[in-house]
């Protein structure tokens, strides 16, 4: 700490010479004609023309060469700039020396060249301070290695890591392929509440917070509006969808994060089956278009989406794992064979949904996929429609990846009646202790009373993203949520 605030010193200090010299060391304003890769692809016409050059960047790396330096500039890509004594005359090539360290962002103005050694480089003729970095940067080659520091840091984990800058150009890549594709299909873009005062969608625990203008508690929401989306549906937009942030209080895992982004649509008078092809169609799209590839190494397993997709059935894994039929089953027969295989699970508001959900969990890791997991029960989707040919298991499928869930598709449930007979389930669940059963959200019936049209839904996040990517959700945020520093 001693040795940074020295640092940290000298370097105010040299914002001072700067000053002295009529130099500011945080202009307004910058003269960049060109960003380096531009500057670069041009070169050879910019040599031969003569034309002066101005760019811009943060210096990574300055070598000394007799009346000479060479330093390299990085404002996305990276350039070199030969300032030479004689050219930009001893009191500018002086001060450069006096007042510029690794990290401070400048400017220099100049002509294209290439030097001896065939690099395409800016023979500097004027150079200008943008903004003078007070603390040192981490050694460039060796970044930050500490993981709760790299998070803290993540602008100087990104500046020090080219795989990191290129994962989050991906990230953008990844979500604006799913607003290109649906928009290509006719979908609508919408915004739906991020405050509610019930919340729907999923089985989980929501955050709290209070709207002090109201004087009353709401809740984060938990997915990206479904209720709100389906309320359009019967509002007459028959293709609409939204990518956004939702939250749920859980725990923090490979696979999970608090606050993350999710794509939900919904497409009126489209069943599920149909929809299946066109989840494989939106999910190879994605391969192609931000890895060129449609083969992954997921987990242990080679997960290709070109290849057919298989079709796996709920009750028929889990009772051929665990002996016992999930349409048939009870919490009492599930909690012993949750104890009986020693797999961990919370005596506080136990049912049969957490405790069937949980035998399907050590199934799905079996699974490498890709494929769809069909035959859920009723009591485990209180949203979706129930099936013609088995009306105690939902029109539903989940897209199966390296033995994790990667998004879920179903003909919603647009009968209200029997909606309400749902939420009224879920609510005594909430009753007996299980905080992940969903809320009562009587507005959202009275909305489906009004007729909703046979309708598709679907929503998957970032998770698809992290998993792509070969890492986990919180590697794959901008900004994952930390404690602060004590």
């Amino acid at each position: 700490m001693a040795l940074l605030e020295t640092v940290r010193a000298e370097r105010i200090a040299k914002i001072a010479r700067l000053k002295e010299a009529g130099m500011s060391a945080y202009p307004s304003q910058a003269n960049r004609s060109h960003p380096v890769a531009l500057f670069l692809n041009a070169h050879a016409k910019l040599e031969a023309d003569g034309i002066p050059v101005t760019l811009a960047g943060r210096v990574l790396s300055m070598r000394e060469h007799g009346g000479s330096l060479f330093v390299d500039i990085f404002d996305g890509a990276r350039g070199q700039c030969y300032l030479q004594r004689d050219k930009l005359g001893e009191p500018l090539y002086a001060l450069f020396g006096e007042t510029v360290d690794v990290g401070d962002i400048i400017e220099c103005t100049g002509t294209a060249f290439t030097t001896k050694r065939g690099m395409l480089s800016l023979n500097v003729s004027g150079w200008r301070m943008l903004a003078k970095s007070i603390r040192p940067l981490p050694d460039e080659w060796y970044g930050i290695k500490d993981e709760d520091e790299r998070y803290r840091k993540r602008y100087l984990d990104i500046l020090l890591s080219k795989d990191l800058s290129d994962r989050f150009r991906r990230r953008s890549l990844f979500w604006n392929t799913w607003r290109s594709y649906l928009l290509g299909q006719g979908f609508v873009e919408v915004e739906t509440p991020v405050l509610e005062t019930a919340t729907g969608g999923a089985d989980a625990r929501p955050f709290v917070t209070h709207h002090n203008a109201l004087d009353m508690d709401v809740y984060l929401r938990i997915s990206a509006g479904e209720l709100w989306q389906k309320r359009l549906m019967v509002a007459g937009l028959p293709k609409v969808f939204e990518i956004g942030r939702i939250f749920r209080n859980e725990g923090m895992s490979h696979e999970h994060a608090q606050d993350y982004t999710q794509v939900e649509f919904y497409e009126a008078f489209k069943g599920y089956e149909a929809g299946m092809d066109m989840i494989v169609d939106i999910y190879r799209t994605l391969a192609d278009t931000v890895y060129g590839t449609q083969r992954f190494s997921i987990k242990e397993f080679t997960v290709d989406l070109g290849a057919s997709w298989e079709r796996y059935g709920y009750g028929a894994l889990v009772k051929g794992e665990f002996g016992v039929d999930p349409l048939e089953t009870t919490a009492e027969e599930v909690r012993d064979v949750l104890a009986r295989r020693a797999i961990p699970f919370d005596e506080k508001g136990f049912n049969l949904e957490r405790g069937v959900d949980l035998l399907w969990k050590q199934v799905r890791k079996t699974l490498g996929g890709p494929g769809f997991l069909t035959g859920v029960p009723v009591y485990l989707e209180p949203l979706a429609k129930r099936s013609s040919g088995d009306p105690r298991v939902v029109e539903r499928f989940q897209v199966i990846l390296g033995g994790s869930e990667m998004g879920k598709g179903f003909n919603e449930l647009n009968d209200p009646l029997d909606q309400v007979d749902r939420f009224r389930h879920q609510q005594a669940l909430r009753e007996a202790g299980d905080a992940e059963a969903q809320m009562n959200d009587a507005s959202f019936v009275e909305a489906l009373e009004y007729g909703m049209p046979p309708t598709f839904g679907f929503g998957v996040s970032e998770r698809l993203f992290s998993v792509f990517e070969g890492v986990s959700v919180r590697e794959a945020q901008l900004f994952p949520l930390l404690r602060p520093k004590e």
